[in-house]
């Protein structure tokens, strides 16, 4: 009875030993993606939403909205892709909100691709048709430095060939160990699950591209 319990208790902590260490190496990977910034010209690139402010980009929003207007200045990228759904209570899309500033700071209207979503997953499955009609691949990710890994590993998992373009966000890497510590679980568990499923769970909406990995 002794020996069996001594059996179970060690392959319980041996079983919690990789997994910690398993979220440990992701959580590297994770950081490690942070601080990459990809200097390539792409087809297109993705304004990943996050919250506004009644018509108005928040300061994170806005940030990434700067990025992304300066990298099509600057001749990156031929097209931009907004993404992001409303919450409820409010009266704008974050995509919408995301294009008009866009358009307001000389993005051409003709050139940007709207999407939706409530999450990373759904917001590239909803612009993926639109980025298909103009077969356009490769894609530069602008979004946090802590979401960039699992925001790449998703346009990956669809189809696309992301490249890291983090904003300067005023999250940094020192002050923001609980935003890399979520992304870490998450993506350690997307890894086993597959990303569309977590994609489900927290929305309960199941959108899956007919060319999506869901791994």
């Amino acid at each position: 009875m002794r020996r069996a319990l001594r059996l179970i208790v060690r392959s319980t902590l041996g079983v919690f030993v990789v997994g910690v260490a398993y979220v440990g190496v992701t959580w590297a990977q994770i950081l490690l993606r942070a601080g990459e910034v990809s200097h390539a010209h792409a087809d297109a690139l993705i304004v990943f939403g996050t919250a506004e402010n009644n018509g108005v980009p928040s300061p994170t929003l806005r940030r990434r909205l700067e990025d992304a207007a300066a990298l099509w200045s600057a001749g990156r990228v031929e097209w931009v892709a907004v993404t992001g759904f409303k919450q409820p209570g409010d009266h704008f899309t974050e995509a919408g909100v995301e294009a008009s500033w866009l358009e307001a700071h000389g993005v051409p209207a003709n050139r940007v691709l709207r999407g939706a979503g409530s999450d990373t997953w759904q917001n590239v499955a909803t612009i993926l048709p639109a980025l298909e009609v103009h077969h356009l691949h490769t894609v530069l990710t602008v979004t946090d430095p802590f979401h960039e890994y699992r925001a790449m590993a998703i346009c990956a998992a669809q189809g696309l060939a992301p490249l890291p373009a983090p904003d300067h966000s005023w999250i940094v890497h020192s002050l923001a160990w609980h935003f890399y510590a979520k992304e870490a679980l998450e993506v350690s568990l997307a890894r086993v699950v597959g990303y569309d499923t977590i994609s489900k769970w927290s929305t309960g909406v199941s959108i899956l591209h007919p060319h999506a990995n869901s791994g």
